[in-house]
């Protein structure tokens, strides 16, 4: 009889990696942060050697885009696992004005799906500290809380519906009057990333850890001489990794480390590029869908659940793909009544590679006025499909096509669309559709 009962109480438990202590989660989501401004990629713009140690204690992810080649569009696409043209945010968020010339929207819609919410809803807690820019500032005073996106707290920048006091005396993105200074920004979202933990232990935490740095200017000191120069990217990219090191470090005194994944990855592509070195030579930079302008680096950190010292050089990963992703970690279900873009990778953050099933796709400029830049020969087409190795650039009139094979060709320097006419054709078809389904 025991043993009967035992058995049925086996077959009915959860399964152990069910059963294992949910992971804390911690998203550090740097800003303009091209691949050669860190030195795990092998890049010299920047000596990072705590960014580098995570990288060794983690996996890091050669194939990973950003869902656009600029800031709001690229964080919508983030936190909803959608590509953001579907939320009418192409662009970055600015004046009312501004926003109806690019043909978008104010402030993303609350009733777009959220990871902080699908999280909070299993019981997570969650928090924002950073920046947002994903409504709010300028003359958009209607934007919606951070609550309304599922965050139990939060510390927004000027471009967000709730700025925090203490980084915005003035209206405007920073002042010489905020009481914590720009170049003091980072530690002050560490610490209150590490306070969130210390007062959250008893359950498991999502937080947004999103810094405004390497976003120009760059004001790495008080007495740091103006300009966006390479010695003050290096002042700014100094702190910006003792930072990371100073989370991590914190973390594991938290007595966390074995129960947290922190994620460190970019929200578009560097500029200036410094001649195509923060891009670690690709072709564009921000605002370009080449890759210098989507491609970024990211690293995954677990101890004991993440590869140390791996390097995936197969799975293709997106940005859209972060919210399934995470959820599948977290033990989340996903929303319903929603179609997700994004593809639930978490076995290649666990260490195997993962073929995605679905195209990536993009766009970046639906008019010439606002958005004009960058300039040739960084502008790119404003339509962007790719799938498996093949990455097809087209303007929305269908002309311009190009073609790259990104596995012979990852600086995008040989148009091969004239070689391939039915591969080109087939592809701009695809992504010309979806791009005319778009509000």
């Amino acid at each position: 009889m025991a043993l009967r009962l035992a058995l049925a109480l086996f077959a009915l438990a959860p399964c152990a990696q069910e059963i294992r202590p949910r992971p804390h989660i911690v998203l550090v989501y740097a800003d303009d942060l091209g691949l050669g401004d860190v030195g795990f990629t092998g890049g010299t713009a920047a000596a990072t050697p705590r960014l580098d140690r995570m990288a060794a204690e983690g996996t890091r992810f050669s194939w990973y885009y950003s869902a656009s080649p600029i800031c709001s569009p690229s964080r919508t696409g983030l936190l909803t696992g959608m590509f953001p043209a579907r939320w009418r945010i192409t662009s970055y968020l600015q004046t009312r004005k501004g926003n109806r010339e690019c043909g978008q929207a104010d402030y993303l819609d609350p009733k777009a799906p959220t990871l902080p919410r699908a999280l909070r809803a299993a019981g997570y807690a969650t928090a924002h500290f950073g920046k947002w820019h994903l409504g709010g500032g300028r003359d958009v005073d209607d934007a919606p809380g951070f609550a309304a996106y599922g965050y139990d707290e939060h510390a927004g920048t000027y471009e967000s519906p709730e700025p925090h006091p203490d980084i915005t005396a003035a209206k405007w993105i920073w002042s010489p009057q905020d009481k914590v200074k720009r170049w003091e920004r980072n530690a002050f979202f560490v610490e209150k990333t590490l306070d969130f933990l210390r007062r959250r232990k008893d359950k498991p935490c999502f937080v947004n850890l999103w810094p405004d740095d390497p976003h120009t200017p760059w004001i790495p000191g008080p007495d740091a001489p103006k300009g966006d120069t390479p010695e003050n990217l290096r002042g700014v990219m100094a702190d910006l990794d003792r930072q990371v090191g100073r989370l991590l470090d914190g973390i594991r005194e938290l007595g966390l480390e074995d129960r947290t994944l922190v994620l460190f990855t970019s929200d578009n592509g560097p500029l200036p590029t410094f001649k195509g070195t923060r891009a670690l030579g690709l072709r564009g930079a921000k605002l370009s869908l080449y890759e210098g302008g989507i491609r970024v680096p990211l690293v995954a950190r677990w101890p004991g659940r993440v590869p140390a010292g791996r390097v995936d050089e197969t799975t293709v990963f997106s940005a859209v793909d972060v919210f399934p992703t995470l959820c599948a970690l977290a033990g989340a279900p996903l929303p319903g009544g929603t179609a997700l873009d994004g593809e639930d990778l978490s076995r290649a953050v666990l260490g195997e590679p993962v073929a995605r099933k679905g195209a990536l796709l993009w766009e970046y400029g639906r008019n010439d006025k606002s958005f004009r830049y960058p300039p040739a020969p960084d502008r790119s087409p404003n339509v962007a499909i790719r799938e498996g190795a093949w990455k097809l650039l087209v303007r929305d009139d269908g002309t311009g096509a190009e073609l790259y094979d990104l596995a012979a060709d990852p600086k995008e320097s040989k148009n091969v669309a004239d070689a391939n006419p039915d591969l080109a054709r087939r592809l701009a078809t695809r992504v010309l559709e979806w791009r005319r389904g778009m509000p």
